[in-house]
């Protein structure tokens, strides 16, 4: 609103700290919920960096490069693919008690998906063209 009658910053930081205290109050934990970032859910609706940082949040950077180049429709439906089942969730829907036991269990080496190195299905217009054996590409210089 370009007269100031919107949300301020610390009226959101409020607002975002209440719901996290009723969700732990509730014991509410959006992944255990079976909520999943869909197009028409969320991804449809955020701009496309957001998405670029949502994958790469879940699958790496690897993945983010995948779809950098995609329209948006085209990349939101193809991050939904790969959001499937990872469990990632936006930052507003994150409980910050659940946050801290997550980064202690990647500290501590018990859960460390994040490396980017699990392999990735790709579909099928972007590895139409990928030889059938595993030796390393080389790029030309």
């Amino acid at each position: 609103n370009p007269y100031g009658a919107g949300i301020s910053a610390s009226g959101l930081t409020r607002r975002m700290a209440h719901a996290d205290l009723v969700a732990r109050a509730t014991d509410l934990d959006m992944v255990e919920a079976g909520w999943e970032p869909t197009v028409d859910g969320y991804l449809g609706r955020v701009p496309k960096a957001r998405i670029l940082e949502a994958v790469r949040e879940a699958k790496g950077e690897g993945s983010a490069q995948l779809l950098d180049h995609l329209k948006k429709g085209e990349m939101a439906a193809e991050a939904e693919r790969l959001l499937k089942g990872s469990g990632w969730l936006p930052e507003v829907l994150r409980r910050a008690d659940l946050i801290a036991l997550d980064d202690d269990a990647i500290a501590e080496g018990q859960r460390d998906d994040t490396d980017g190195s699990a392999e990735v299905d790709l579909p099928a217009f972007l590895s139409a063209d990928l030889p059938d054996s595993a030796a390393p590409l080389i790029a030309a210089e």
